[in-house]
């Protein structure tokens, strides 16, 4: 049975990692990390496709608030906690999964994971958004 939300979807044996495509640094992180996540068995797709796919149901005001895991069990993980899943089933990330699941540091990463989320698209060159210019600015 699968979680509330959830349609039934074929996954790899590590799942699915779902993005904001219409984020730029997102989009650039997912090339960045492809081959990597792909050899350990997730799929990569953005949010945007997935769910006009129907693989995951969430609310559109929701869509884009986090990067989030589809386990092969069904279970949907956001945030924070999909970078941890992720890193669990990578050998050499393992050590990144094991110091930030401790709690003080944990607490630490998801704080950050929310700072950075809120703000990405201005924190890059990557950024979708159009810059602003010199005239622009007050």
């Amino acid at each position: 049975m699968s979680a509330p939300g959830l349609t039934s979807v074929t996954l790899q044996r590590g799942g699915m990692i779902l993005y904001d495509g219409a984020c730029g640094f997102c989009s650039w992180w997912v090339r960045l990390w492809q081959k990597v996540v792909e050899a350990r068995g997730f799929r990569m797709k953005d949010l945007q496709s997935a769910a006009a796919e129907g693989s995951v149901s969430i609310p559109e005001e929701n869509l884009l608030d986090d990067i989030r895991v589809l386990t092969p069990s069904g279970q949907l993980i956001s945030g924070a906690g999909a970078y941890l899943y992720v890193a669990r089933r990578i050998w050499w990330a393992w050590p990144f999964y094991a110091v930030f699941s401790l709690p003080g540091l944990n607490w630490l990463l998801w704080r950050g994971y929310r700072w950075f989320n809120r703000n990405r698209y201005r924190i890059s060159p990557y950024c979708g958004l159009p810059r602003r210019g010199a005239d622009d600015r007050s």
